[in-house]
């Protein structure tokens, strides 16, 4: 199974109702991904620190897991500042950085480590299951909750059979090259994971009808609301209007 590195804690944000936490992220990253100004953008930022201090999660994977997205966005400051049309700011050969390209460079920056922080402290900080529970009794559509569910519960396995194939054809001396052989063989093993992906979904749909799935999730989880379930989603919704009006009512 996919290891849930911060699922365990005792923090506050631990403790959450999971709902809480589906809601108080969905509304967080709709305001933060249509805000264009720092003046917003910026103290959403230290909201989402805020948060992963608050969760005690560990820095270093933390810090990591940015890495990843971070990879992206680095590539995305050597392209968007002398592609976007705008004011010359400085030039480097025949290349012209403009003022507006880096803005719109810097504001993608914000946005996504904002976004991404804050699903971060509040969505790992939950057991997967728990969020798939929390997303049923929220009335999710049944197809996303159970695409969602499956999808983590069955990842692995999808892994485990590459695995299997990869050694396989190690075993049979292939050794990856810059050639066309080399690009047939990698197609043929995506092709066999396609289809034994497809013959396994099969199995376990039929197996699911035999045990009476009827396409709806029951759980058996019940989650109740606590005072400070209700008090961190009061804050939040504060804390997220003054955002909106940061963006769109604050003038400078």
């Amino acid at each position: 199974m996919i290891e849930e590195q911060f699922a365990t804690g005792n923090s506050i944000i631990h403790g959450l109702d999971p709902r809480v936490k589906i809601i108080v992220v969905a509304l967080f990253s709709v305001i933060v991904a249509i805000s264009s100004r720092f003046l917003a953008l910026l103290p959403a930022l230290a909201i989402s620190l805020f948060l992963v201090a608050m969760a005690k999660l560990p820095i270093k994977k933390v810090f990591y897991r940015l890495l990843l997205v971070n990879g992206l966005i680095l590539f995305l400051w050597f392209v968007l500042p002398f592609t976007y049309k705008g004011q010359e700011l400085f030039a480097i050969g025949p290349f012209i950085a403009t003022k507006e390209g880096i803005l719109l460079a810097s504001q993608i920056t914000v946005k996504s480590n904002s976004i991404l922080l804050s699903m971060i402290a509040l969505l790992s900080t939950t057991p997967i299951f728990s969020l798939g529970h929390a997303m049923g009794q929220l009335y999710f559509p049944d197809k996303i909750t159970h695409l969602f569910l499956f999808t983590f519960r069955y990842i692995h396995v999808i892994y485990k059979e590459y695995r299997r194939l990869i050694n396989a054809m190690k075993m049979r001396g292939f050794v990856p090259r810059t050639n066309m052989h080399t690009y047939k063989s990698y197609a043929y093993l995506v092709g066999m994971l396609l289809v034994k992906s497809y013959d396994r979904a099969e199995r376990i749909h039929k197996a699911m009808r035999c045990r009476g799935f009827n396409n709806k999730y029951h759980s058996l989880t019940q989650f109740s609301l606590k005072m400070e379930d209700i008090f961190c989603l009061s804050l939040m919704s504060a804390v997220i209007s003054g955002l909106a009006v940061l963006q769109w009512v604050v003038t400078t």
